[in-house]
Formats: C-alpha cells, structure tokens, sequence
C-alpha cells in the first residue's frame, strides 16, 4: 500500500478561516462536526437550520461535509423537513446502481445492500450528464458498531495522485462499461426505469451513452465521462468519477473470479477503464484506492445526526456494521457537468477513436 502523509486536522479542512457563530469542532480523522443547540421541536431546529443556512453552506464549500448533531430527526418526516431548511431544489436519482427503499418526497434509504459489505468512497453519479450538488444524510437509528458514512476530500485526492497518472485521465477521461441483466447488477428496467427497450434506448440516446443489446433482456452500455471536473461556485478541481470503484481490480479476488468464470470478463456488471479503452495495471488501480484511503475522514452515527456533503468536493462510502441501522438521504441542488469545466467531453466513443 502506498503511504501518504496526513494533515495534523481533518485532513480536507482547508487553511482558510470563517466568521460564523457555529459550533465547529474539528478534530483529526474525522468530518467537521457542528453542535446544534438543543430544540424541543422540529420545527424550532428547522428555523435555526433556515437561518443558519448561508453559514452551513459556507462551512460546507470549506471543508466539503458538515455534521450536524443535536437535532430532532427522528422519522422520514422530520428528515424531510430538514433537508427543505437546507436545500432549495430537490435532485432525482439516475441510472440507478443500488437498491434504495423509497420513503417518499425524495427521501430514500442511503442503501440497502447487505450490513456485511463496504461502500468504497465515490461521487453520486459522477456518471451522469447532470448530477445531485449536494447530498443530505441523516440517522433516524444508529447501528451498535461501524456503519459511518466516510467522506473524503476530492481536492486532496486529486493532489495526491501521481501527476502522470492524473494527467492521463484530464486528456482521455474515464469509461465506463455496464451489463444490465436480472442474473447480476441492476436490472435495465430498473436502472432506467422504462418498461421497453425504445424508453431505455431514448434515455441513453439524449444522455451520450453508447448501448448494444446482447439479448431482449440484456444491456449493454458505455459512457466516456470526465475524470476531473471543477466546482461551479468555488472554481477547484476535484478527483470525480467512478472509476477505482466499479474497477473490475476493485473487487474482493474471490468475487471477481466467480463473476468472471460465470459471465466472462466483458460481461461483468461494472468495468472501468481510462477513457482511451485500455485498462489500468493493478499497481496503478491500486494506487487510486491508496489514495482514497489516505483522505478518508469518518465519525460514527448518533441518532437525530445530519450530515451534509457536497457531492463535487467530497466522496462518501460506508462501513460495514452490526445491529439495526437506518440512514437516510436525499439529494438536491442538481449540478449539469457543462458547468463544471469538464477535462474532456462526455462521449459513446473511446478518446481519439
């Protein structure tokens, strides 16, 4: 593994200062906390939190996610009414990865793949033509161990890579390669949520995503993205993209190996390359990995806990945990790649082909 030296703060706590009244702790290894005054109701921490809201925001385009502890969420309701405080315009989820239970009014479970298995780092559809700006989550019941939502900085990642490989991605961009199939992933209908072919195949052909179908019930898919993008407000360059985290590398050997021998290697459900079609070494898919690892940041869950991320600047994952564990989240604030001076253009087709 590849070593990399850690800031004595957080590590994606920029060096700048802000004059606000929060209660900002800031503490090594993990994300900036906020301590929230005490509220009898939901509806006084939702006037706070309206408030507040220019100064959150500000904290948040520093150091890219803000915990919020203290406050009365207790329900998708309550939730609900928080993210409103905080986020002027609701974002839908696209192209969908993983299975999500839907509460309504735009709130969803962060996940619901097994308690067993880790999130990797990434950025909410750093696939897609446009994408949510900012994310929402909250901790209605907190698991007995584990389960954090990590963030990292992609500021940092981003300077922390090694030039070369960072300046192979800026020219060709990253590719992702998707089989959509009820055997393994996520299902086309689903995914796309169309019933037909044409509704698929029209969504793909207005968001530049190339597609062949191998079967009537079998997709698959192609998208030439950006792997270096830069935020619409603050103007920074971030690490953006999808590619160490669906990498076929990525996987637990055993899993790889079993998805291999049963689908073969171009029919495995998420691959990745550089966005010129060839495929990474494992020591350089590995650096990447390294490279999030050093950034990640991580503070457990307490019932009622908020915590805001701004999916440009900040990644986020999660841990493996036991007990009961219910996070929910919501994503707003949709963000088009066009405004983020993209490295190179999204694309159906390899870079220089």
């Amino acid at each position: 593994m590849t070593t990399f030296a850690q800031s004595p703060a957080a590590s994606y706590v920029a060096d700048t200062d802000t004059d606000t009244d929060l209660a900002v702790s800031r503490e090594p290894g993990k994300p900036v906390v906020v301590r929230t005054p005490g509220f009898a109701t939901m509806e006084e921490a939702v006037a706070w939190l309206s408030d507040r809201r220019s100064d959150i925001r500000a904290e948040l385009h520093r150091s890219g996610a803000v915990m919020l502890r203290g406050l009365p969420v207790t329900d998708a309701e309550s939730f609900a009414a928080a993210r409103d405080a905080l986020i002027a315009v609701r974002a839908g989820y696209k192209e969908k990865a993983t299975p999500r239970t839907d509460f309504g009014e735009g709130v969803f479970s962060s996940t619901d793949l097994p308690a067993i298995q880790p999130i990797r780092l990434h950025n909410e559809n750093s696939y897609t033509l446009d994408f949510p700006g900012v994310l929402l989550f909250g901790c209605v019941t907190a698991p007995e161990t584990g389960g954090a939502t990590t963030v990292g900085d992609m500021r940092r990642a981003l300077a922390l890579l090694p030039e070369d490989l960072a300046a192979r991605f800026a020219e060709a961009g990253w590719l992702l390669v998707r089989n959509y199939s009820d055997l393994a992933g996520m299902p086309w209908r689903k995914a796309f949520s169309a019933e037909e072919p044409a509704g698929a195949e029209a969504y793909c052909d207005v968001n530049a995503i190339g597609y062949d179908w191998l079967d009537e019930d079998t997709l698959r898919t192609r998208q030439r993205r950006s792997a270096i993008i830069s935020h619409p407000v603050t103007g920074e360059r971030t690490w953006f993209n999808h590619f160490a985290f669906w990498n076929a590398r990525s996987l637990d050997e055993d899993v790889r190996d079993v998805l291999t021998e049963t689908f073969g290697e171009d029919g495995l459900p998420f691959n990745t390359f550089l966005g010129d079609g060839s495929p990474l070494t494992d020591a350089e898919v590995d650096v990447i990995n390294d490279v999030y690892q050093a950034v990640t940041v991580r503070e457990s869950w307490q019932a009622g806990d908020l915590m805001l991320v701004d999916n440009i600047l900040c990644a986020h994952g999660r841990e493996s945990y036991t007990g009961d564990r219910k996070i929910l989240v919501a994503m707003g604030e949709p963000v088009a790649l066009s405004d983020c001076s993209p490295t190179t253009a999204p694309s159906t087709t390899l870079y220089g082909k």
